[in-house]
């Protein structure tokens, strides 16, 4: 389908505003936002303006089957950004499948995982999980108690973990998981585990309204994030802010960006963002992919002039963007993101102070054949605890 110059590019963005993922999906529907309108005052598509058709999903994954059909088939949109739990990913990956159109990704997820009609911007398990594991057994110990939400992400970033701990000499000490609308009281429960297990990290993959109930009951039962962190992938400055730096300070999270990233182009695209929207926004992990995916769209817009999806893949396969985490290139083989690894650790700002980060972008590796780091090449920036 090809775009005419008296009708601009539709493109849709399926992000929840309500539901227990509102608040890191309005991240990333507001980083989508800002790349648009970032877009359009550049001049949009060759003078053609992109033009948004946006539903609010509810976190509810058949309602993002559902909304997706809509955007192809009703509104007609080729270009889908959007989703961030992953059995969401998967209640659109069909339908785009079908009807071939293209859902650009922009959360870490569990690997494991290809489509022609997906192009995957958050990190990959040997993005953020083998530095994880590889940071808190050389600074904490080697039994780790793991604790997630009950759907697909959470159960296989937990058999990634539990393999790359065992591999390393190490053992579980539990392993938990809660519906994704589980009461305080349960949290509780399981912090309460924690407490008579003393693992000697937590490794966490609660989404959701569940990561400010586990860090909340964690702190009630007066827990020491110095001696027993809580580990995470999914904790980013969206849920530390709904939660308190008081009460996140001293926990660490493994990611490929952090609003603290010292860059010229995070300096300033942050500063754009809180100009337009606010002093107080934070940006994170989710936010920045969601970010530099739409401008990799919109290049590649510009040099097709059309919104047909082969040729945009074409030109996305391989595509690089100067992103605030640092350059990044798509993989043409299999549609992931060469990114940078950091580990951080929550400050009393809640802000993150990085401990180490990657030298140099790492090569998506989404069936994690390669269980150790060798890519990794860290500079360690603060050191261990």
């Amino acid at each position: 389908m090809k775009s005419t110059s008296n009708k601009a590019f539709k493109v849709g963005v399926l992000y929840s505003e309500t539901g227990v993922t509102s608040a890191i999906e309005t991240s990333q529907r507001m980083a989508t936002t800002l790349a648009i309108e970032q877009i359009n005052e550049g001049g949009g598509i060759n003078g053609t303006p992109l033009e948004v058709v946006q539903y609010d999903p509810a976190s509810s994954p058949s309602q993002y089957g559902a909304l997706a059909s809509k955007l192809i088939l009703d509104d007609g949109v080729r270009v889908i950004f959007g989703c961030y739990m992953s059995s969401t990913r998967k209640a659109v990956i069909p339908v785009v499948e079908k009807w071939n159109a293209l859902l650009m990704y922009p959360t870490l997820y569990e690997g494991f995982e290809y489509s022609s009609n997906v192009i995957y911007t958050g990190a990959a398990p040997n993005q953020n999980s083998i530095q994880l594991a590889e940071y808190m057994l050389k600074n904490y110990g080697s039994r780790v108690f793991m604790v997630g939400s009950n759907y697909i992400y959470p159960y296989e970033s937990n058999r990634i973990m539990s393999d790359l701990i065992s591999a390393r000499g190490g053992e579980k000490a539990g392993e938990y998981y809660l519906p994704l609308d589980a009461p305080e009281d349960a949290y509780l429960t399981i912090a309460q585990k924690i407490k008579d297990t003393s693992p000697d990290f937590i490794f966490s993959t609660v989404v959701g309204i569940g990561t400010t109930l586990l860090y909340r009951a964690y702190a009630r039962l007066k827990l020491d994030p110095v001696h027993m962190p809580i580990a995470s992938l999914t904790t980013s400055e969206a849920e530390v802010k709904e939660m308190g730096a008081d009460v996140a300070e001293g926990h660490i999270t493994s990611a490929t960006y952090f609003q603290s990233v010292n860059t010229e182009e995070n300096r300033r695209v942050l500063q754009e963002y809180q100009t337009r929207f606010g002093d107080g926004l934070v940006t994170n992990m989710c936010w920045e992919a969601a970010y530099f995916q739409t401008h990799l769209v919109g290049n590649a817009l510009r040099q097709t002039g059309s919104d047909d999806v082969a040729q945009l893949i074409k030109v996305i396969a391989g595509a690089e963007y100067r992103a605030p985490q640092g350059t990044i290139k798509i993989d043409a083989q299999n549609h992931h993101t060469f990114l940078w690894p950091r580990v951080g650790r929550v400050n009393s700002t809640g802000q993150f102070d990085i401990l180490e980060e990657s030298r140099h972008s790492v090569r998506p590796d989404p069936y994690l054949v390669e269980h150790t780091p060798r890519e990794w090449s860290s500079r360690s920036l603060l050191g261990g605890r």
